[in-house]
């Protein structure tokens, strides 16, 4: 039991980072309803800028206030030049932008900071503590204290404040909150700047953990999952569905891994989303779309 309980509550450990990664998709789909794939680009963007500027010396927090400060202007450049000439359009080439968006990303970080992996230290050593009969990492608990955290935060912002209220209508009808005086324009860089913060707190915890590299912008693949679980537009589904794949796959790993003789944590989660799609389609917490013909 013991062993079960360790393996579960490493996985829930685990499914609050992949809830932190969600989350920021989910923000950019209820500002413009798009799939934002260039979101594991600002993951590996941000990571790779904060990691530099350490390299240089900076201290700390001198180097993550000058990371937000390129977050914010790359927020209000893909604002400016990318979504405000393709308002109103159709999802799939709004989809398509932020595709092509990833590979400029990923190109300007490979010309700017070159390709070589870089070590991140936080100061979280990565040391078993002993919680009762549950031994966990330490690097796990204060990880996702942090994410947990800011998942809080997010949440308050989009339910308690003005900005959250003009999210939700914005998500709602676009032209309808227009119409009450709602700039859509503002609206789309606040969401990508705080989406941008998420993908460096993501790109921090998992570069701490694996080194900042070019596969970080595969962190997108992870959080696909816990989004068709959750629902697109939830912050609440983003953060259940999180705990769902983590748990999940850890215990899947653990106890249906060596009967087929190998690791299912690399693909178990989406078979578990494929169920999903198949059962309830909008997630647990998406709101199901109605079109009138």
């Amino acid at each position: 039991m013991s062993f079960f309980l360790e393996t579960l509550v490493s996985g829930l450990l685990a499914g609050v980072l992949y809830a932190l990664v969600a989350i920021g998709f989910v923000l950019i789909y209820k500002a413009s309803g798009v799939f934002n794939y260039a979101q594991g680009s600002m993951v590996l963007f941000a990571a790779l800028t904060f990691v530099t500027l350490i390299e240089h010396e900076l201290p700390f927090w001198a180097a993550f206030a000058v990371t937000v400060l390129v977050i914010l202007i790359g927020a209000a450049l893909i604002e400016r030049l990318v979504l405000r000439p393709l308002v109103n359009r159709d999802g799939l080439t709004l989809f398509m932008a932020t595709l092509g968006l990833s590979f400029v990303i990923e190109g300007l970080a490979q010309l700017i900071m070159g390709t070589d992996v870089h070590q991140l230290d936080l100061g979280i050593e990565d040391i078993p503590i002993a919680v009762g009969p549950v031994s966990i990492s330490q690097f796990d608990i204060y990880a996702s204290a942090i994410s947990g955290a800011l998942v809080l935060v997010l949440s308050l912002l989009a339910s308690k404040t003005r900005i959250g209220i003009a999210l939700r209508a914005v998500a709602d009808d676009t032209l309808a909150a227009q119409s009450i005086g709602i700039r859509l324009p503002a609206i789309w860089r606040a969401v990508w700047t705080v989406a941008g913060v998420i993908a460096l707190v993501a790109g921090l915890l998992w570069g701490a953990r694996q080194g900042v590299q070019y596969s970080l912008s595969f962190v997108v693949l992870k959080a696909l999952p816990v989004l068709i679980i959750g629902g697109f537009s939830s912050i609440p589904g983003a953060i259940v569905g999180g705990l769902i794949v983590g748990a999940s796959e850890a215990l899947a790993d653990i106890y249906l891994g060596p009967l087929v003789s190998g690791s299912v944590s690399t693909w178990f989660a989406y078979v578990l989303a494929l169920a999903f799609l198949l059962i309830r389609p909008a997630g647990l917490f998406g709101e199901k779309q109605i079109e009138r013909v």
